[in-house]
């Protein structure tokens, strides 16, 4: 997915925009950038982070930097920052999204705008060097981001470096956050607000969707409105987001904790214990556990100081690696026990088959499993928060092409009370060895957030796109023609 973090200050900024883009870390392991400007011009950092974390492969460079203004990235995808040359002027560009038309825009730029690219890949360019194209196509900064936005398919949240400032713009459906905040003689702009607490600073307000905010060290003002409509990513709260955080002001633990309170009322399962598979499913866990009036413990505990998330290795086989080694099972709390877990969702669920393995391995006597959101039956499109390659490597998806299911049928698995339904979830949690199934229903969740549901994208459970309406690009529309329409 991938998280950033901006920064304008009358002092240098550039201990708070290293610690700062540190608090995105859990967003992405695959690159981490930064870039500042000062009197000396633009200067940039970036470093692969697979191997190890963003702080201690930035550090070295940290010290050398200075700046009144910057812009950091932990990233999923390409090298960020990019350091950008233009009619605009020079400016510095992070991304956060994912550009479904990355293709077809690098194709209509290339053919008929004339743009080259630096360096393409086997679905055209960087997805950031392409959104600079896009911006560099208009006679200003403003223009250039309102275009981009709306000839873009997917989501894009950015954040540009100028000498002037920073422009902050946040995705055109709002599926990710981006929120303000200022202490004394600086502002600063973020995706998670974790960041800011012990960096001194307060947050001002969330930016609507499609908002863009031009940032200095003393005022942050909003230069191109929000849009009315919303669908902001609810897999924030169930899984991405990180516990302090909140989004549209509520936070990542709260609904956790409410999510688990749903499911423990509708449940009455008898259990030993109530536990979350580490470390997400603590929350909803501990929701559950107090809602039941069941005992929370921890039987497994996970080794993070070497082990990365094991849904990020492209490779099967390195997934199943990290995912066995990193949960440690404390047997003492196993032997002899009936077990209810807690998980934030149910993915392909071969990382949640093997560790039940262990569960059993390790004496319970039963394993019930509780996912804190409904099962998983479409890939998302907009935020690629799963790696699988195919659709059929979700484990709903899975039970239901076992079931003979046709693409007009999906709606009929969703259903939480339909026959269909529950036949699927039998058959997933045969596949998983588990002594019982149940997912939170939809209906559930999006109380447990506390948002109407039409300003939250819930796609991957129900196919509900949403915003049908919404203005931007056509489909089977070039960029040329979004443009002058």
């Amino acid at each position: 997915m991938g998280g950033m973090f901006g920064v304008v200050s009358r002092d240098d900024c550039v201990t708070d925009l290293f610690y700062g883009t540190d608090y995105h870390s859990h967003l992405g392991t695959v690159r981490g950038g930064l870039a500042v400007y000062s009197e000396h011009g633009f200067a940039r950092s970036i470093k692969d982070i697979t191997n190890a974390p963003f702080r201690s492969k930035l550090d070295r460079d940290v010290r050398t930097m200075q700046g009144l203004s910057g812009i950091g990235v932990i990233s999923d995808d390409d090298d960020q920052p990019l350091i950008i040359g233009s009619h605009l002027g020079t400016y510095a560009l992070v991304t956060v999204g994912r550009i479904a038309n990355l293709s077809t825009l690098c194709s209509d730029l290339s053919r008929n705008r004339r743009v080259h690219f630096a360096e393409v890949r086997e679905d055209g360019a960087s997805p950031t060097e392409l959104v600079a194209a896009l911006i560099n196509q208009c006679d200003t900064f403003e223009e250039g981001i309102r275009y981009a936005q709306e000839v873009i398919e997917g989501s894009c949240s950015m954040l540009a470096l100028t000498r002037d400032g920073i422009f902050a713009a946040r995705d055109r459906l709002g599926r990710t956050p981006l929120v303000l905040a200022a202490k004394a003689g600086s502002h600063a702009v973020t995706m998670e607000t974790c960041a800011l607490p012990n960096l001194g600073y307060e947050v001002l307000r969330y930016l609507g969707p499609g908002e863009v905010v031009h940032i200095t060290a003393d005022e942050a003002e909003s230069v191109l409105p929000p849009g009315e409509e919303m669908q902001i990513c609810t897999f924030l709260w169930v899984y991405y987001g990180y516990p302090a955080s909140a989004y549209e002001d509520l936070n990542v633990e709260v609904v956790r904790y409410r999510c688990g309170a749903a499911l423990a009322r509708r449940d009455g399962k008898e259990a030993d214990l109530v536990a979350g598979i580490p470390d997400s499913g603590t929350g909803h866990a501990i929701g559950y556990a107090n809602e039941a009036g069941i005992p929370f413990g921890r039987p497994f505990v996970k080794y993070t100081p070497t082990w990365p998330r094991s849904f990020m290795p492209q490779d099967q086989r390195m997934r199943e690696l990290v995912a066995g080694m990193k949960l440690i099972p404390i047997r003492e709390l196993i032997d002899g026990k009936r077990l209810l877990f807690c998980e934030d969702s149910i993915v392909r669920g071969t990382q949640l088959r093997d560790t039940v393995g262990q569960i059993f391995a390790a004496g319970a006597t039963e394993v019930h499993m509780r996912p804190a959101c409904p099962p998983l039956i479409h890939g998302c499109k907009f935020l690629n928060f799963s790696r699988s390659k195919s659709v059929f490597d979700l484990a709903a998806r899975r039970a239901m092409r076992d079931m003979g299911a046709k693409e007009g049928e999906l709606d009929d698995f969703a259903a939480p009370d339909s026959p269909k339904h529950t036949e699927m979830v039998e058959r997933t949690r045969e596949r998983l060895g588990l002594t019982s199934l149940r997912y939170l229903r939809l209906d559930d969740l999006v109380d447990a957030v506390g948002l109407p549901k039409e300003k939250l994208c819930t796609y991957c459970w129900d196919g509900a796109e949403g915003c049908a309406g919404c203005p931007g690009q056509l489909k089977g529309e070039t960029p040329a023609a979004a443009r002058a329409r």
